[in-house]
């Protein structure tokens, strides 16, 4: 069941402050941060988020409580962060927001019941140009927690779990049906990625046991209208488990699988990286680049403590022996760049931290890879410690392989921190953190320039923003082409016009021509 109508409940413009920033440091000459939008949001106020809308611009999102009940307010901007459209969606206050998506000009919000004995969803579509909307009723057969949401210009594909087992409903955009997808409702294991292509085909990549107990990756390749085509298991060597991955496709319709492998299936701490390649016939060739074999790897480190840890690298090497490391480690990218593909992830650690037991009501953290609570101590998010870009053929043979040093940041939900472009003759690495833009330049192996901070840029120059809460982290993500917008709160001191709070966005891009 759906209905459509003809728009949003408008509603009084929202008082925004538009800047454009002018370059007047040196630092302009790489990062250049060409606008930033300000929104005041009060204390007491929830802040909003952004979806990125490609060349539309963005819509930013939050949820209010009116007299009328819930409502989930709207505000689409173009890529000037002039307003298009700004409304009110009412939301049902028993359901939370599991995730959206952009596609083709259309935002897809899903939601679910907050009683999971409520097995149904609700998809709710909205065109980017109009804000005009239309409610699905997704029809669910089995209480499980979406974990995943990817579109197709099909189907709504909603990943998740059920007693341990990976699930995955296909939701029909056009006939509105909703099914189980064939081929998943076997073993237990860790559904680690839905990946769609431009023609609306889609794999679902799995983490489970062989029938010898070998953990491995699972590759489940449906068709646009979610029939299995085939599914295949890597085949790692007998001593290796694969326990993460992500994929992509290549020319010629060949594959790469590039994730973490352990020597043991029970263990989330890795040995090193592997990536796979698949021709059009299913030939696979494994290859495996154990951290310790990584030039680059330990450049996080500070200087002396590299040079040991190098030091016993090369000790056991000469004994024919080599060095085991254990990290937790996701990958979370794979993009193609000129002749080779360049793949994108982090290091991290989980930290418990000790609390009276009495305390633990009001700790609600999610953590997929441990329990919130482990032996009388509590999750206090995770750490990253650093970011490794690795270099590759089309075979999978490792080309270089670089890494940047993440500091202090914490988060509560295991996401991607670092983002990259890549450009003719170089590759940017980038992250938001305390109201600074970090970065460090490469190409390859080489360093370009070295870890970089440019202060995100406000609306004066008397500004002065506060050193941010873990609560209130900013973030940096992908938006149109080589531009980026880092977005959050800011609380602001002006010594001429006193102090402020606002949700802000500023548009960024990496130029050698700051006029550009």
């Amino acid at each position: 069941m759906y209905f459509t109508s003809t728009g949003l409940t408008r509603t009084k413009p929202v008082v925004i402050f538009l800047f454009l920033l002018a370059c007047s440091l040196p630092a302009c000459a790489q990062f250049v941060q060409s606008e930033r939008i300000e929104i005041p949001v009060a204390r007491d106020e929830v802040s909003y988020e952004v979806v990125p809308a490609e060349e539309e611009g963005v819509i930013l999102y939050r949820r209010v409580l009116s007299s009328e009940g819930e409502k989930l307010q709207l505000i689409k901007l173009d890529t000037a962060f002039n307003i298009s459209w700004q409304g009110f969606l009412p939301v049902n206050s028993r359901l939370e927001m599991m995730g959206k998506r952009n596609y083709e000009g259309k935002l897809y919000c899903l939601f679910r019941h907050r009683e999971i004995a409520r097995k149904d969803l609700e998809l709710i579509v909205l065109e980017n140009q109009t804000g005009n909307f239309v409610k699905h009723q997704v029809r669910n057969f089995i209480p499980f927690m979406p974990s995943d949401f990817q579109v197709t210009s099909k189907a709504a594909i909603i990943g998740g779990y059920y007693n341990n087992v990976p699930v995955v409903i296909y939701y029909s955009l056009q006939h509105k049906t909703s099914k189980v997808l064939p081929g998943l409702l076997n073993e237990s294991g860790e559904l680690t990625q839905i990946k769609t292509d431009s023609t609306g085909a889609f794999d679902v990549l799995i983490s489970a046991n062989t029938m010898v107990n070998q953990k491995t990756i699972w590759i489940k390749s449906y068709d646009p209208d979610g029939n299995i085509l085939y599914q295949v298991p890597l085949k790692p060597e007998s001593n290796k488990h694969l326990i993460f991955a992500r994929s992509m496709k290549t020319t010629n319709n060949g594959q790469l699988v590039a994730g973490t492998y352990s020597n043991s299936r029970h263990s989330d701490y890795s040995k090193g990286i592997f990536i796979a390649s698949i021709d059009p016939s299913g030939f696979q060739q494994i290859r495996y680049y154990n951290y310790g074999d990584l030039r680059n790897f330990f450049k996080y480190m500070k200087a002396r403590r590299e040079q040991r840890v190098q030091e016993r690298i090369e000790h056991r090497r000469i004994r024919g022996k080599r060095i085991r490391f254990n990290y937790r480690f996701i990958v979370h990218e794979i993009v193609p760049y000129e002749n080779q593909f360049v793949l994108l992830g982090e290091a991290f650690y989980p930290k418990y931290v000790n609390v009276d037991r009495g305390s633990y009501g009001f700790f609600n953290p999610t953590l997929r890879m441990g329990n919130p609570i482990r032996n009388g101590r509590v999750f206090d998010g995770f750490r990253y410690t650093h970011a490794v870009v690795m270099g590759f053929d089309k075979s999978g043979k490792l080309l270089w392989d670089n890494s940047f040093e993440i500091n202090d940041v914490k988060t509560f939900s295991l996401e991607q921190f670092v983002k990259l472009e890549t450009y003719r003759d170089k590759i940017a690495l980038m992250y938001v953190y305390n109201n600074q833009l970090r970065s460090k330049i490469i190409h390859g192996s080489e360093v370009v320039e070295g870890k970089t901070y440019y202060p995100l840029r406000t609306a004066s120059s008397k500004d002065i923003a506060r050193a941010e809460r873990s609560s209130s982290i900013s973030r940096l993500n992908y938006w149109y082409g080589k531009y980026f917008y880092a977005s959050g709160v800011h609380e602001i001191n002006n010594s001429e016009t006193g102090s402020r709070r606002v949700f802000f966005i500023n548009k960024i891009n990496y130029s050698d021509h700051p006029q550009d």
